[in-house]
């Protein structure tokens, strides 16, 4: 079985790509800071600052998103996420104010998406073996989709505000949460706070396929961001955007997957048949005020495929493009809100 893992929508900052403008002046160079994080990379761009205040913001970044992940990572067994998946417990669950709001925001696009964007799903990710269980040696049958499908549903879990305080409640002892499909767009946002709290108004953060940006680049012109080709076989662009201050995410079906039993198994998991997609759609971005959201949102259209993508994004007025493959090709549509956001396009 050959395992192919990457990040699904990789979104390439041209500002951070050589050759995509001219060198800017010597008193206006650009710095760049990027680690890892979460299983996938960070990167922060910025007009220059000194040496020293480059190491000691690499150092709160990196801090703040080791933070995120022990919140959020279901790879690490004493994270606060796992606690609460680990608990059997239908008592209100105490957790951070940061949790409450991840939870509820994609509950809230779990709703408008019919269930098709579903945090509950982690059974049926482990499953297919794209969380922390390994991957499996035949098909799953449907006995163990059926099994797995009977501890996921969106219904089976609350968020709670009570006195300050914010709990999560499940009514099934089993009810795993997975949020590594919101996880990188909070983490991008949660950088861009870092970004504002630092005094720092002109920068361009990301979190693997996760983008936030403000202010001018070293340039003085704006960021601007290539939406990958949907190929796992090259990086070539196939639109730019300036998403002006927005938070940007892009899920596709291209370059996380494994094959298996001579089929390709996508990573993205739809709830209602327990089974890897397999429609036409190959890669959503969404342009939204924050990145949690635009996380969130490609997620649950990218389950729904091109049809019932583009009536939930019509009916919900949405910033989409979307990438589809018809045969040896590939065809766009993009709302007419995404349209405000795009510099080109490269068909």
């Amino acid at each position: 079985m050959t395992l192919h893992f990457w990040r699904a929508g990789i979104l390439l900052a041209l500002t951070l790509l050589t050759g995509c403008d001219p060198a800017p002046p010597a008193a206006e160079q650009q710095s760049v800071l990027e680690g890892k994080t979460m299983g996938t990379f960070w990167r922060v761009s910025t007009p220059a600052i000194t040496a020293e205040r480059a190491q000691a913001l690499r150092v709160k970044i990196q801090a703040r998103l080791d933070g995120d992940d022990q919140l959020l990572s279901t790879w690490k067994s004493d994270s606060a996420l796992m606690r609460f998946n680990d608990s059997t417990s239908l008592e209100p669950w105490p957790v951070s104010e940061a949790m409450a709001d991840i939870v509820t925001t994609a509950l809230r696009v779990g709703a408008k998406t019919e269930g098709a964007m579903d945090i509950t799903v982690g059974p049926l990710v482990n499953l297919w073996g794209f969380g922390p269980d390994k991957q499996p040696v035949k098909t799953p049958d449907q006995s163990q989709i059926d099994t797995a499908k009977a501890r996921t549903g969106l219904q089976h879990l609350r968020v709670i505000n009570q006195a300050q305080q914010q709990f999560l409640q499940k009514d099934l002892a089993d009810l795993y949460v997975d949020l590594s499909t919101v996880g990188e767009g909070y983490a991008a946002d949660h950088l861009a706070r870092l970004m504002e709290q630092e005094g720092i108004s002109r920068y361009l953060v990301s979190v693997g396929g996760a983008l936030v940006s403000r202010g001018m680049n070293a340039q003085g012109t704006a960021w601007r961001v290539a939406i990958q080709k949907p190929t796992d076989s090259e990086n070539a662009v196939q639109a730019i955007v300036d998403i002006n201050g927005h938070g940007i995410s892009t899920s596709g079906n291209y370059r996380n997957y494994y094959e298996l039993d001579g089929k390709r198994i996508s990573h993205v998991i739809d709830p209602q048949t327990g089974r890897p997609v397999e429609h036409k759609l190959v890669s959503v971005t969404v342009i939204a005020p924050t990145a949690l959201e635009a996380d969130a949102w490609d997620t649950g259209l990218m389950v729904l495929g091109k049809e019932k993508a583009q009536a939930v994004v019509q009916r919900e007025g949405l910033a989409v493009y979307m990438i589809s493959r018809e045969g040896d090709r590939f065809t766009t549509w993009m709302s007419p809100q995404f349209s405000a956001f795009l510099l080109s396009e490269k068909n």
